[in-house]
């Protein structure tokens, strides 16, 4: 059992803290420590993440050629590998259909560089949200056959495109899926489906990304053509390892679990990405303002969300068009454009956050009791690129799984859900469509995508409501933050950062070290950016350290850190380097809160 940490009841968030090691942890973390010689924080945290002493050298330094295995283990990727060489050597045109997000872009660039190389005709359809919607259709299908494309292949969509696929056979295509979504037991009659996540794969790679898919794609066909003999003095193999960057942003951006393979592609992914050598990268970085190395924070939080501005709410083609361009001219124009996009997409979410928030408080009251386990929200002045956001800022407010829909004032409305640990949101949507109550919907346990008519919207709540009501009750009550260790701001130094980082890449699954600092007094705070809480908080020597607490400014947390200057503090978060103006200083980045005479 995990043990209650400094707080007897709940913080400003409403979560419990523990510690994250119980007794058997504890015990890991010093034979760790004792067998390699490491610090005591970096053991706790290793052993916080489930690392064994003996498989601790692998961990630290986890590395493609140990961890990734033979590509054909994946059902379909000898015939999907076959057919791209067979396209490669046969000069064929290929079509490539992605997604609107930066796994579909990622996907899209990587499979169109490695065409490139080979100097191989192609042509990439990134579909519009808005007016084609998720996946394959008729009418782009249409075009890139009318085009000359002999091979379409889907990237990041394509395994429940039945119908759409279809007719891209029909229409005298051959097709190739790669994909990673989750997949029925009937799937699509194509030439290969390639989806470490349908029924039938053994390879137990189903926490890969669509960009982990097409990688290992791309060195299964380039075997195929060495096998050939189809490269030579003027024909050199493509440089594979090159394309990791955009692996590291898909698998970073996608929050697919940092385990494994996606370690390896993440470590050696973003040293490939600070070398800055991708035209595409560096202009989003730089129209960014990131400072330093980038990492997977950056990633996430900077570069991520700006590629997926296009597709949410503008051109959903610029993020494959800037990752792939040679041209710095062009590409920092679209590096603007992206980056002017992301600012009109954070006032859009602004706004619309402010409404979702009104609504679902009007629903569970400000008690936030359990009468009501899932949030359901709607309205015809909403976005629909933007509501995928807007579900996971009421997730993260009210610590329940949310929806928001967007309605078409035509009596259907579009939405995302994002859900809890613990609780599976793709499950109970699949359910709601097998019911007749959604037009269609899917998705994974913690996401999920859904077309509902306006006037099913109350059955919607209610299948929701009776299907994961027990299992949203207990997921809110084992949520607490789990807490990795204690610093005060003296302690928290450079070296004390890069002693965490040793333990990383860190994100889905394997979560950032979450340290707390204790009794320690708010000096100085006020507003910065887009709703994000700025502070100062002093330790009992005299130690400062500067924070940020993120689109905090309307929550419990917020509000008690504008109002505390003087009051005593227990705060939680996660540890970085700032680097702004040039200069180099540990940033506590606030995750939670308390203050101190409460706890």
């Amino acid at each position: 059992m995990t043990r209650p940490f400094l707080i007897r009841e709940r913080s400003l968030s409403g979560r419990v803290w523990q510690r994250r090691l119980d007794e058997q942890g504890e015990t890991q973390a010093l034979a760790i420590q004792q067998a390699h010689g490491l610090s005591d924080i970096l053991a706790r945290i290793l052993a916080g993440r489930g690392v064994l002493s003996s498989e601790l050298p692998a961990y630290l330094e986890p590395r493609l050629r140990d961890l990734m295995p033979d590509p054909s283990t994946l059902t379909d990727m000898d015939r999907a590998s076959a057919r791209l060489a067979d396209a490669v050597m046969g000069r064929e045109s290929v079509a490539i259909f992605g997604d609107y997000d930066v796994d579909g872009a990622c996907s899209s660039a990587l499979l169109g560089e490695w065409l490139d190389h080979f100097n191989i005709t192609r042509r990439i359809h990134i579909p519009d949200r808005l007016t084609e919607g998720y996946g394959p259709n008729a009418d782009a299908i249409a075009a890139l056959a009318a085009s000359g494309a002999s091979l379409l292949v889907t990237v990041d969509c394509g395994t429940t495109s039945h119908d759409t696929l279809h007719e891209a056979k029909r229409l005298g295509m051959d097709v190739v899926v790669l994909d990673h979504h989750q997949a029925p037991v009937e799937l699509p009659q194509v030439d290969a489906l390639v989806n470490p996540n349908r029924q039938d794969d053994l390879s137990g790679l189903g926490h890969l990304c669509a960009a982990g898919v097409v990688f290992m794609t791309m060195v299964a066909a380039t075997r195929v053509l060495r096998e050939h003999k189809f490269f030579n003095a003027s024909q050199k193999e493509p440089n594979l390892l090159a394309a990791l960057d955009l692996v590291a942003l898909a698998t970073i951006a996608d929050v697919v679990p940092l385990k494994g393979l996606n370690r390896a592609f993440v470590r050696q992914g973003l040293a490939m990405a600070r070398a800055r050598s991708r035209i595409g990268l560096r202009a989003l970085a730089d129209a960014a303002r990131l400072d330093g190395p980038i990492t997977p924070f950056h990633l996430g939080f900077l570069i991520g969300p700006r590629i997926n501005a296009g597709g949410r709410i503008g051109d959903a083609a610029l993020g494959a068009r800037l990752l792939l361009t040679q041209d710095e001219s062009e590409a920092t124009a679209i590096a603007a454009k992206l980056d002017h996009l992301n600012t009109e997409r954070r006032d859009i979410e602004k706004r619309m956050v402010e409404e979702a928030e009104a609504e679902a408080l009007a629903m569970i009251g400000i008690e936030d009791d359990d009468r009501h386990a899932v949030i359901v929200t709607a309205s015809p002045a909403w976005h629909p690129g933007v509501v995928g956001l807007v579900a996971s800022r009421l997730k993260e407010r009210f610590r329940r799984p949310a929806f928001a829909i967007a309605l078409d004032g035509m009596g259907q409305g579009t939405g995302s859900g994002r859900s809890l640990t613990g609780v599976d949101l793709g499950r109970v949507v699949r359910a709601a469509v097998d019911e007749g109550i959604l037009v269609k919907g899917g998705g994974h346990a913690m996401a999920a995508g859904v077309t509902v008519k306006q006037d099913h919207l109350d059955a919607f709540r209610a299948f929701l409501e009776t299907r994961l009501h027990d299992e949203v009750i207990r997921a809110r009550a084992e949520s607490a933050l789990l807490i990795d260790g204690t610093l005060t701001a003296g302690g928290a130094t450079k070296h004390i950062v890069e002693e965490i980082e040793k333990a990383g890449p860190f994100g889905s699954a394997q979560p950032e070290p979450m340290m707390v600092f204790a009794d320690h007094r708010l000096v100085d705070s006020g507003l910065v950016g887009a709703g994000h809480v700025r502070a100062r908080f002093k330790s009992g020597d005299g130690s400062m350290i500067g924070a940020i607490a993120f689109r905090c400014e309307d929550t419990p947390m917020g509000r008690a850190l504008l109002a505390g200057r003087g009051e005593s503090f227990h705060v939680a978060g996660t540890l970085a380097i700032d680097r702004y103006g040039g200069g180099e200083r540990v940033q506590l980045r606030i995750i939670d809160a308390c203050e101190a005479r409460k706890a």
